[in-house]
């Protein structure tokens, strides 16, 4: 568990209270609880001086929306850089590092967004819909917000996507083809995935990362868009690597880590909010580290 940080940490500690325990499960099964969670997060980037977009879109007769925050003046930009979460869940959970943990994160940075040296404009997108069954259909909320940008001509310099980065432990599993890589075998460090296309967008981010040396980080990058190991591809990163735009999953692993993935267990005790902390400190220096358009 890491210390410091501690307003830091009690703030990333509300965030995912009022998601996992206030709201608890999000999705379309219960009642109004993704609306409420994306009135949540919508306050919150408001309250941090942004201004936002409802992305809103129908699925099978709901209407759901992706929440878009940029900074004022910033949102008409035709070329910028993402950083996005989703904050849905599968019924079954409350979701608290799937995707609690990483919305929490994304709320914080856009407190930070004024401190942040930034050479070209961003974008901080809540997706909707990432959970099955919508995954990887026309109706998963970053498959929608990257067309729309095709649409509209607009660059995506480089997106960074935070899934379930919450959880440590002592112990660290990999798939069988990584098992003998050299990775870490403590789980204690921030995961950075990347395809082929992102690995200069990638050097970038992981200078910032590497500059923070409370938190440890290891990437991947894979060829293909992840094909080749298709556990790569598993949250929204793979909708910006399926339109050949640069993109990259910064995890704890998720099932390769949690126990919890997908299960009520995956609750609000289980997380490690120094380890959430240095990631927000991390992602501020990686996103000061990002060049110009």
């Amino acid at each position: 568990m890491m210390t410091g940080h501690g307003a830091l940490k009690d703030a990333l500690r509300r965030h995912v209270e009022t998601l996992t325990v206030d709201i608890g499960p999000r999705n379309l099964l219960f009642g109004d609880s993704l609306d409420r969670a994306a009135d949540y997060i919508r306050d919150v980037f408001e309250n941090a001086g942004l201004e936002v977009a409802d992305q809103a879109y129908d699925y099978h007769g709901a209407r759901v929306a992706n929440l878009i925050a940029a900074q004022p003046g910033a949102a008409g930009a035709s070329a910028y850089y993402v950083v996005g979460a989703h904050y849905d869940t599968v019924p079954s959970t409350p979701g608290a590092d799937d995707n609690a943990s990483a919305v929490a994160v994304l709320l914080e940075l856009a407190r930070r967004l004024p401190e942040i040296p930034l050479k070209a404009p961003l974008r901080l997108v809540a997706f909707t819909l990432e959970e099955p069954p919508a995954f990887t259909t026309r109706h998963q909320g970053s498959r929608v917000f990257v067309r729309a940008c095709k649409r509209a001509g607009e660059r995506v310099l480089g997106a960074v996507v935070l899934e379930m980065v919450g959880y440590t432990c002592p112990r660290q599993d990999y798939p069988l083809v990584l098992q003998w890589a050299g990775y870490p075998k403590r789980g204690n460090f921030i995961g950075i995935v990347g395809d082929g296309r992102s690995r200069r967008f990638g050097r970038a981010v992981l200078k910032g990362f590497k500059r923070n040396q409370r938190l440890p980080v290891e990437s991947l990058f894979v060829p293909f868009r992840g094909w080749v190991l298709p556990a790569t591809r598993l949250s929204d990163h793979a909708s910006f690597w399926d339109q050949g735009l640069p993109a990259l999953m910064v995890t704890d692993t998720a099932f390769f880590r949690n126990p919890n993935y997908h299960l009520p267990s995956d609750t609000i005790d289980t997380l490690d909010f120094g380890f959430m902390a240095e990631l927000v400190e991390s992602l501020t220096l990686a996103l000061a580290e990002l060049p110009g358009a």
